[in-house]
């Protein structure tokens, strides 16, 4: 019984001790990569921004998660910022995309979420892609054709109309 204790109590010590010396997963010295805004729309500017890389620290950022390719972080107008710009591409997905940036030199790498939506904050939604409605498009947009087209509707429903009056009038038809 005494050694089932002792077992236990060092499997939960040994647990315990283990989690805390883990590494964090996002920058090993708690730094943290800013997304503002942290969700965009596509076609949308998103500007990142970390203290991380120190004074005059420059960094290279990388969204090609979400198809941004890569961009360049500068010391921005925030003393101890390196601060760096990407625009979301039109054809992004919607979800959630990991902003990753390593300082220039080797140093330390931070990450950051962006969140992709259709509706931005205003309510507004960015259509994507065709409308699928079955009726299709066998004519297409030839204006040659559309003129016939509509030249054929238009004898349809004059020869109508004429066809009607006849009979109005008891002609016959």
């Amino acid at each position: 019984m005494r050694r089932t204790s002792r077992l236990l109590i060092g499997t939960a010590l040994a647990v315990t001790g283990a989690g805390s010396l883990a590494a964090p997963a996002y920058g090993a010295d708690g730094g943290r990569l800013a997304v503002v805004p942290s969700t965009a729309v596509p076609g949308g500017d998103v500007t990142v921004d970390t203290a991380v890389c120190g004074d005059g620290g420059t960094a290279e950022g990388d969204a090609t998660a979400v198809g941004a390719g890569h961009f360049t972080l500068a010391p921005g107008a925030h003393e101890g910022q390196a601060t760096g710009r990407f625009r979301v591409p039109s054809s992004a997905q919607p979800g959630t995309y990991e902003i990753v940036a390593r300082c220039t030199g080797g140093g330390p790498e931070v990450r950051g979420d962006l969140v992709v939506v259709l509706e931005s904050a205003r309510g507004y939604v960015h259509p994507r892609g065709s409308v699928r409605t079955g009726v299709g498009g066998a004519l297409g947009t030839d204006p040659v054709q559309t003129a016939a087209g509509v030249a054929a509707l238009a004898v349809a429903g004059a020869g109508g109309t004429w066809l009607l009056h006849r009979r109005a009038r008891g002609d016959g038809i």
